[in-house]
């Protein structure tokens, strides 16, 4: 029987070395940035050591920097993990990322940092323009440090846009020359900057939720449940009076929900603080016609009196203005939402089918005369 060979010293130092290497060589190369953290990184084309820090994006580990350094001049810096997708910030006027402009950055195939501006015109990649937006960036540049990416630049602007945007792109899509297109990403998050106070707050879940039930209450309240209730007072009366019970509840609860669907919008001008002026404004036209039906009902006068005929020309003027004004205003609505072809398509077709039913009906009451 042989005996075991014996291992000498230097290959135990070097199983060790190896050991050592695969142990800690991970953790170097994870080295988390945090605002407690003194950034000095050469590279970047400013010091960042007296900027304001914010971590913005907890899930994602995204950090900003930023320092007022001229009445017309914003230094900032964006810190985030260096993944095989790219990273981006959004300077948007409404909170939406359809309008905005947006700094993106990635690591290139050859190992290579790089950043774009573009101007997200639309939801679909060819409407996300490359080197366009209403951003006037100097002196910018982008660097990768201990597993992070930081995009810094200069903007030239008296008060940037306090609606920030992040977002992290599908891994391994990223831009390519020659037409540089953003593929859709797969995470995203609207923000709000208060930047005396650098306090950021998130408004992604607030304000979608917000703008969909202002959206779907106004729809449903003054846009299909009141035209249903019109067509049940003037195609149904031969089933008195069931006719009028039913016209009454059904335009109540749409005035209801009518209501519910301003508050909610008023609310949502407050979050987002967006110039919608012509689409509040026939809002408050469709609700005063909805407060003026109302009293309509209450101040009814008898069938037998005088005043009766020109009653019913006022109910009938201003509920068909109201039902008018409302789907108008449904459509302007989802137009300023940017909420995409899907509501547009929806409402069309109940509408569609609110108009064949009408027309039904009244070929089948002229008929019958």
């Amino acid at each position: 029987m042989k005996k075991p060979s014996s291992i000498s010293i230097p290959a135990v130092f070097f199983i060790i070395s190896i050991f050592s290497g695969v142990l800690f060589s991970p953790v170097k190369s994870q080295i988390i940035d945090s605002c407690n953290s003194n950034l000095n990184i050469s590279q970047l084309p400013f010091d960042v050591t007296s900027f304001d820090c914010h971590l913005v994006w907890t899930s994602y580990g995204f950090i900003l920097r930023y320092q007022q350094t001229a009445p017309n001049q914003w230094r900032f810096v964006l810190s985030a993990p260096s993944s095989n997708a790219y990273v981006g910030m959004g300077f948007s006027p409404n909170g939406n990322m359809v309008g905005s402009s947006a700094i993106v950055g990635w690591v290139r195939s050859d190992g290579l940092p790089e950043m774009k501006r573009y101007f997200l015109g639309g939801q679909t990649p060819s409407q996300v323009v490359p080197d366009r937006g209403n951003l006037d960036i100097t002196n910018s540049s982008i660097v990768t440090v201990s597993g992070r990416l930081y995009m810094a630049f200069e903007l030239n602007v008296a008060m940037p846009e306090s609606r920030l945007i992040y977002s992290v792109g599908q891994p391994n899509q990223i831009p390519s020359d020659p037409d540089y297109r953003l593929t859709e990403h797969i995470n995203q998050v609207s923000t709000v900057l208060n930047y005396a106070t650098g306090q950021s707050r998130t408004t992604s879940s607030s304000v979608t939720s917000l703008r969909r039930s202002h959206g779907i209450l106004n729809m449903l309240g003054w846009a299909i449940l009141m035209p249903i209730g019109a067509i049940v007072a003037r195609f149904m009366k031969q089933y008195d009076p069931i006719w009028f019970y039913s016209h009454t509840a059904i335009q109540s609860i749409g005035f209801i929900f009518g209501i519910a669907g301003i508050v909610c919008g008023f609310v949502l001008k407050n979050r987002v603080s967006t110039n919608v002026s012509k689409h509040k404004a026939i809002g408050i036209v469709v609700l005063a016609f909805g407060c003026l039906q109302v009293m309509a009902f209450l101040a009814r006068p008898n069938k037998e009196s005088k005043v009766r005929k020109y009653w019913n020309w006022y109910h009938y003027i201003v509920g068909r203005l109201l039902i008018l004004l409302a789907a108008v205003n449904v459509f302007y609505g989802i137009h300023l939402g940017n909420a995409g072809t899907s509501w547009n398509a929806g409402y069309a077709v109940v509408l569609v089918v609110l108009v064949l039913i009408t027309i039904g009906l009244q070929l089948r009451m002229m008929m019958r005369k």
